[in-house]
């Protein structure tokens, strides 16, 4: 399938098949992620790909209660890697560290609150730009694989920390959930092009 065709093609998937989806097709889909151009050649991001039932419960919960989240065969909850711009992010990885070395605070608000200065906030943002890069690439690969899913961003992001047990300088960005489509939703409404050319 070529890109156009796999960008053509995407749904955003809400209902799952049963069915496993095989390590070799996560891997695929993952090493998209890895591909992925960034900001400066940092790589900002992280992948945890969760399968457990009960893990993927705890996600179902901090997702507003998003049934498809559990349904999904797996859900890879794609993170911000703070670590990337080195020093430069240090302070914000310090203040998100409670005092047993757990995450206190990662919502995007409480995340740029931390930030010192422009430069940290600068790093935030490309981290955030980095990772939805990543989860494009993830994405529109699932689509070429046979696999679907859905881009999840409502969720409590302490809560998925807490339950996913993530260090303190991988907040996360974006839940994944993939699996194979039991549903084939049409096409959403998309803008004309000359809505959108300026």
């Amino acid at each position: 399938m070529d890109i156009m065709e796999a960008i053509k093609q995407r749904r955003s998937i809400r209902s799952y098949k049963d069915d496993p989806v095989p390590v070799g097709l996560l891997d695929q889909v993952l090493e998209a992620g890895r591909l992925a151009p960034s900001s400066s050649n940092v790589q900002s991001w992280r992948f945890k790909v969760v399968t457990d039932k009960a893990a993927k419960g705890e996600l179902r919960k901090a997702a507003m209660d998003q049934s498809f989240v559990e349904e999904a065969p797996a859900v890879i909850v794609a993170c911000l890697d703070l670590d990337a711009f080195r020093e430069r992010t240090r302070g914000i990885v310090e203040l998100l560290k409670d005092e047993d070395g757990s995450v206190k605070d990662c919502d995007v608000a409480g995340l740029f609150a931390l930030c010192d200065g422009p430069d940290e906030k600068r790093c935030l943002i490309h981290a955030f730009m980095n990772v939805s890069i990543a989860v494009e690439n993830m994405v529109l690969t699932a689509v070429s694989l046979g696999l679907g899913t859905c881009w999840v961003r409502a969720f409590e992001p302490l809560k998925v920390a807490h339950a996913l047990s993530l260090p303190p300088e991988c907040p996360p960005a974006v839940l994944l959930p993939i699996g194979f489509p039991n549903q084939d939703p049409p096409a959403r409404p998309r803008k004309e092009m000359h809505e959108i050319r300026i």
